[in-house]
C-alpha cells in the first residue's frame, strides 16, 4: 500500500520480493510490464542525457569512420 510516499510495510527490496512472490500470475506478468517499461524509460532518459553531454561522441565518430570505410552496413540488410 502506498503510504505518503512510501509503501507501507515494505521498505526493502527483500520485502517486495517476497510480497511479488505471492501475486498471482496475471498480476505478477502486470508488475514484470510495469518494471519492464519503467526500465525502459530510465534507459532510455540516460542515453539521452549521455548524448547531449556528448559521452557519446566517440561511439558516434567511430560508427561513421566504419560506415564510410564499407565496413558498417544497414542491419537487417535490405531486401533485393
Amino acid at each position: 500500500m502506498w503510504v505518503g510516499g512510501y509503501l507501507g510495510g515494505m521498505s526493502t527490496v527483500e520485502e517486495i520480493e517476497l510480497a511479488a512472490e505471492q501475486l498471482a500470475p496475471a498480476d505478477f506478468g502486470r508488475l514484470v510490464s510495469w518494471i519492464n517499461r519503467r526500465h525502459h524509460e530510465q534507459w532510455t532518459r540516460q542515453m539521452d542525457q549521455d548524448a547531449a553531454a556528448g559521452k557519446l561522441d566517440s561511439l558516434f565518430e567511430e560508427a561513421e569512420a566504419e560506415r564510410q570505410c564499407g565496413r558498417l552496413h544497414d542491419w537487417p540488410p535490405a531486401q533485393a
